[in-house]
């Protein structure tokens, strides 16, 4: 039975907290691999301006380029339309693998809102990351869910796009792959 980590979003752009919750996760729950899967049109994210879908790919494919058991997964991109994860979940199930869908807390916590909640929380198991001194508190009662757990980085995307914005530095906020791409297309910058 394959155990397969899914852990998707924006990563606009990815960074170091992103990669580190992947690599835990796949450590504590004993996953063959892990997925980011980069979402192509997030319904959550509508109205807001998203580097391109092609970019943000390039950018988590260099940053995990190399590092054994993870993979950067295009299948949110290449579907049409709106991006659901219960659409990708659909895709990625059979009968020989078992899903772990890796979450932060605030994400797990707001994940009633999500299309087709119920059927995706029964078709993979929750596997909420939280940083050290956070409670888990977010494990949905009734629902299959474990706690991940990693040490505090306090690095976000949108403080990101803001220090590049600025003309601030990103190293080793942001892979060195991944920060050589979004240098060379210009991403992030106000002109």
């Amino acid at each position: 039975m394959e155990r397969l980590g899914l852990f998707g979003g924006t990563f606009d752009p990815v960074h170091v907290a992103h990669l580190a919750a992947a690599v835990v996760a796949r450590h504590q729950l004993r996953l063959d691999r892990v997925l980011l899967v980069v979402a192509g049109d997030p319904w959550q994210k509508q109205g807001r301006d998203l580097a391109p879908a092609e970019d943000r790919f390039a950018m988590v494919a260099a940053a995990i380029d190399g590092v054994d058991g993870l993979d950067a997964s295009r299948l949110e991109i290449d579907r049409a339309g709106p991006t659901y994860t219960i659409d990708t979940v659909h895709e990625l199930t059979r009968p020989d693998r078992e899903l772990f869908l890796i979450a932060g807390a605030d994400v797990a916590a707001n994940i009633h809102t999500w299309k087709r909640a119920d059927e995706l929380c029964a078709s993979v198991t929750l596997a909420v990351v939280a940083r050290d001194g956070e409670t888990p508190a977010a494990l949905p009662a009734g629902r299959r869910a474990v706690a991940v757990t990693m040490p505090r980085l306090d690095v976000s995307s949108s403080m990101l796009r803001a220090r590049v914005a600025a003309g601030e530095p990103i190293e080793y906020l942001v892979p060195t792959p991944a920060a050589r791409i979004l240098r060379a297309r210009g991403l992030y910058t106000s002109g």
